[in-house]
């Protein structure tokens, strides 16, 4: 590892904060100070908050630093998520520390819902933007001049950087870790914890039966079954007699509770489990017939639809 000046990372956090935003990316950095010589670690790492004391949302207490002078050196600033940020930002002074303080940082960040403590701040707008996929619409409502991307696990644009939920903060601080130390050092800290230094594809990828749950619960047994039966016969009457109920009344309760048709949710779930077989290693026939798409060309016209790539070609961009 090259010789490099020792960068201060300041994680914000509040209450209610969702432990792993706070957690994983400290987790990385810790890492690659880990694996760097004692007298050349990359990284001062500090979590921060209004108290001393911080209760996250799992229940685990985390000691904090109080924030600093908002015009003190620092390099990164990296602003958790969780249920608490909706407090967090109707707090107006801490608000206008976030603005200060990413004021005087290189780079700043969030992650998960963290975003919408940054676009409260002022710091969003105009720029490319993610958070966690189940608040994206939220999002777009409350910060019409954000221009957010609902898809990838972090988007970059400038000094400004994002990420998608949870573990998500993970992802980001790995790119940050590759971008000041390089692709090697990345890759071992990645190696170390046993992730991947660059996830293929986006959010959207690990939330199609996610996105399909109602408020009730009422299909979750039927999204269950469907995910075990991809390649069998998922017609109208199929799914209907699954629940019980008249393929009408199905049809209609269906598009009600989970914002799809039983036609738009079967592709997006047969996309979705196609991915990850061409991201494994299978051909395109083999995923095609065993995601239940019956050819090769209906498959295509589904990817292109939810995807905006061919099958081939996502095939060898994550292959592997």
């Amino acid at each position: 590892m090259p010789d490099c000046p020792i960068r201060r990372i300041e994680i914000l956090a509040f209450p209610d904060a969702q432990v792993l935003d706070v957690t994983g990316p400290m987790q990385v950095f810790s890492t690659a100070n880990d694996l760097a010589p004692a007298r050349q670690r990359p990284y001062a790492l500090a979590i921060v908050a209004e108290t001393e004391e911080i209760a996250t949302t799992s229940g685990l207490v985390l000691k904090a630093s109080r924030l600093p002078a908002h015009d003190l050196p620092v390099h990164t600033l990296i602003v958790s998520g969780g249920r608490g940020v909706n407090g967090a930002s109707e707090r107006r002074a801490l608000v206008e520390w976030v603005r200060l303080r990413a004021a005087s940082a290189e780079r700043t960040a969030s992650v998960c819902s963290g975003a919408f403590l940054l676009a409260t701040a002022g710091l969003l707008d105009g720029r490319r933007a993610v958070t966690h996929w189940q608040r994206c619409a939220e999002f777009s409502q409350r910060f019409p001049d954000v221009r957010l991307d609902p898809d990838p696990i972090f988007i970059r644009d400038g000094a400004i950087w994002t990420s998608a939920g949870v573990t998500a903060g993970i992802d980001l601080a790995l790119a940050m870790v590759e971008a000041d130390l390089g692709r090697e050092t990345a890759l071992a800290v990645a190696r170390q914890l046993v992730v991947f230094l660059r996830r293929p594809g986006g959010q959207a990828q690990f939330s199609v039966a996610l996105t399909l749950h109602d408020g009730d619960g009422r299909f979750d047994r039927l999204h269950a079954w469907i995910l075990e039966n991809l390649g069998a016969d998922l017609s109208l009457p199929v799914l209907a007699e699954q629940c019980n109920m008249s393929a009408r009344s199905f049809s209609r309760h269906y598009r009600k509770l989970t914002g799809r048709t039983p036609a738009t949710a079967i592709e997006a779930m047969r996309v979705e489990s196609a991915r990850r077989l061409l991201e494994g290693g299978a051909s395109v026939a083999q995923a095609a017939r065993r995601c239940g798409f019956g050819s090769e060309e209906t498959m295509r016209r589904a990817f292109l639809r939810g995807v905006g790539a061919s099958p081939q070609a996502y095939r060898e961009r994550f292959s592997g």
